[in-house]
C-alpha cells in the first residue's frame, strides 16, 4: 500500500500533531457489516443502538460511529408517527422486524455512513484498510446507481488562524476544484446534488483579487454574504462557527446542521468504493496539493492572475442575480 503524500505543514493551530476525521457513505451493507470492518482491521467492539446506527468502541484509533444517514430513522422519530397514526410499537421482536425491514428498505437510497474520529496522519493507511474491507464485503459506491449520490468527507484541522494563511487555503482550492472534480469523474446523480456545486462566480472573482486581503471578521462577512451555505465542497461554516459562532448563526445558515469544530471540511463528490482501483489515496494527495500551493505565494498569484482572465462578465452577473433571488425567497 503506498503511502499517502505528506501534507506542507504537520502541526496543527496548537502545535499539536494534526489530525483529519474521514466520513464514508455507501450502500449494501448493513451497520453489522460496517462495524465487522472495522473491528477487523484495528479491534474494538459494535455497540447497536438500533438497526440504523451504533458505535464501535474500543479501538486503537478511538470511537467509530456507523448510522443509516437519515435522522428521521437514527433518532427513530418514525415511532412517533407511528404513535400519531394509533400504530404503537413497544420494545419487542415485532418493532425489531419492522425496523430491520425499514432499514433495508431505507438503504435503497439512504446511504449507511462510517464516521471515523480525528486520527494523526500517519493513521490514514489503517483509514484506508477498513475502506478496502468494505470494497471485499460489497459495499457499493456513487457509480452503482443513478440513486446513491455517496460521498466522502475529510475534515482536516487547520494548521494556523492568521486570516492571511486561512484566505490562501481557500484561494488554491477554488483553483484546483476543476481538476478535482474532472480527476474525480463525478457521477452524474452527484453533480445533481449541491455538494459539488461550484462557489458563485462573483465571489470566486472577488476573492482572487490581489487587492483582497480582508482581516479575519471581513472574511467570514464576505463568505456570509456570498454563500451563506453548508452546501459547497468546501464548507467553511464549521470553522467560521468554531471562530466566531455568534457571528455565523446571525447569518441565514443551516444553524441546526453546522458543527463547530477548527477544521477543513471538504466534501468530496464521490465515493467509489465499490471501484478496485479507488482508495483514499487520490483523494487525499488532492488536498495535500491544495495546501501545497496555498503555501506557493508566487505559484498561487499567477494561478489566480491566470483564473480571473477567464472569469466571464457574465457568470458573475448570474451568479448574483441568482442569490438576490434566493435573498427574496428566503425572505418571502
Amino acid at each position: 500500500m503506498r503511502a499517502f503524500q505528506s501534507l506542507p505543514n504537520l502541526d496543527n493551530y496548537e502545535g499539536r500533531p494534526r489530525r483529519v476525521g474521514v466520513e464514508l457513505e455507501m450502500a449494501g451493507l448493513e451497520s453489522e457489516d460496517l462495524a465487522e470492518a472495522v473491528t477487523a482491521v484495528i479491534g474494538g467492539c459494535f455497540e447497536p443502538e438500533s438497526p440504523f446506527s451504533g458505535t464501535v468502541h474500543d479501538t486503537e484509533l478511538g470511537d467509530f460511529r456507523i448510522e443509516l444517514d437519515a435522522s428521521v430513522l437514527t433518532e427513530r422519530r418514525h415511532l412517533e408517527l407511528l404513535d400519531r397514526l394509533g400504530f404503537s410499537l413497544d420494545e419487542g421482536e415485532m418493532r425489531d422486524n419492522f425496523e430491520a425491514a425499514l432499514s433495508k428498505l431505507a438503504g435503497l437510497v439512504v446511504p449507511h455512513e462510517l464516521v471515523c474520529p480525528p486520527v494523526v496522519l500517519d493513521a490514514l493507511p489503517q483509514i484506508d484498510r477498513i475502506r478496502a474491507r468494505l470494497h471485499q464485503a460489497g459495499a457499493r459506491g456513487t457509480g452503482a446507481s443513478p440513486l446513491y449520490a455517496f460521498g466522502l468527507q475529510f475534515n482536516i484541522e487547520i494548521d494556523c488562524r492568521d486570516p492571511a494563511a486561512l484566505l490562501a487555503m481557500l484561494r488554491a482550492f477554488l483553483l484546483r476544484f476543476d481538476d478535482i472534480v474532472a480527476r474525480e469523474q463525478v457521477d452524474f446523480s452527484r453533480k445533481l446534488t449541491p455538494y459539488v456545486q461550484p462557489f458563485p462566480e462573483d465571489y470566486v472573482a472577488y476573492l482572487l483579487d490581489p487587492d483582497y486581503a480582508p482581516d479575519l471578521e471581513r472574511l467570514m462577512d464576505d463568505y456570509l454574504v456570498y454563500t451563506p451555505t453548508r452546501n459547497r465542497p468546501l464548507d467553511l461554516l464549521p470553522l467560521f462557527a468554531w471562530l466566531d459562532e455568534a457571528r455565523v448563526m446571525a447569518a441565514p445558515v443551516e444553524r441546526e446542521l453546522i458543527k463547530s469544530r477548527p477544521t477543513w471540511h471538504y466534501r468530496l463528490p464521490n465515493c467509489r468504493i465499490d471501484d478496485p482501483d479507488w482508495s483514499l489515496h487520490a483523494a487525499w494527495d488532492e488536498w495535500a496539493e491544495v495546501e501545497r500551493l496555498a503555501g506557493d505565494p508566487e505559484r498561487l498569484r499567477r494561478q489566480a492572475a491566470q483564473r480571473l482572465e477567464g472569469s466571464s462578465a457574465w457568470r458573475r452577473w448570474l451568479a448574483a442575480t441568482w442569490r438576490r433571488l434566493g435573498a427574496g425567497w428566503s425572505r418571502d
